[in-house]
């Protein structure tokens, strides 16, 4: 009786079916990986972020970082000025007369501009003074205030001389500012004309010149 062998062929079929079996028995069902959390990182980073709704534009996020600093920079930036006395020397006066004198309001401080004729830059002196009075006869000035700014301003002409129609001596009308209460102009007195500025507390404060036309600035802190 003749035994048969198994073939070479025979036996490679049935290791191949082998290995198959133990793959699949070794693969992780997607829909069992997500019941017990298990996920794999091909559907991790493809994903999108619970917590990102919408995205932001780079133009959008760099105008909310400027205007972010900006503020920031603004409220940590204190007024430039304190209540010392401010004097300064006259540069180059000529036919200098006070034509005009306003005062506004801006963000952080009240503002009040001497407007001058002629060119160059008178000299000042600001500070504040225990009770405002008129130059020359020392009068009283009555003006409204809890302290006062008394300014000085050198080297100005008569209006006869420079031949500029001079502020009238008087109040001046001011509305809408917060510090400053009220303002006096006293008139040109042997080369110096004279103001008062009336404020709600002793401000800091701050005095410059511009120049085209000529001008003298008084800024009164508002806050700090």
């Amino acid at each position: 009786m003749l035994t048969r062998r198994p073939s070479r062929m025979t036996g490679l079929a049935c290791l191949a079916v082998a290995v198959l079996s133990a793959g699949c028995a070794a693969q992780t069902d997607p829909e069992a990986a997500a019941s017990t959390g298990s996920a794999s990182t091909t559907t991790s980073a493809s994903a999108p972020s619970s917590t990102s709704t919408e995205s932001t534009s780079p133009a959008t996020a760099t105008a909310t970082a400027t205007a972010a600093a900006t503020e920031e920079a603004a409220a940590g930036t204190p007024f430039p000025g304190d209540t010392r006395a401010d004097v300064a020397e006259a540069v180059d006066p000529d036919g200098l007369t006070v034509t005009a004198v306003r005062a506004a309001s801006h963000e952080g401080f009240d503002r009040v501009v001497f407007e001058l004729s002629g060119t160059g830059t008178p000299g000042w002196s600001v500070e504040y003074v225990d009770a405002p009075s008129a130059q020359g006869s020392g009068a009283a000035i009555d003006l409204p205030g809890a302290a006062y700014l008394g300014v000085s301003l050198q080297g100005t002409s008569y209006p006869y001389d420079s031949g500029a129609e001079e502020v009238a001596r008087g109040a001046v009308p001011i509305s809408g500012t917060d510090v400053v209460e009220g303002v006096f102009y006293d008139a040109t007195f042997e080369g110096t004309s004279a103001a008062v500025i009336g404020t709600a507390t002793r401000a800091p404060f701050r005095v410059y010149s511009l120049t085209g036309p000529s001008r003298v600035v008084v800024e009164v802190a508002t806050t700090g």
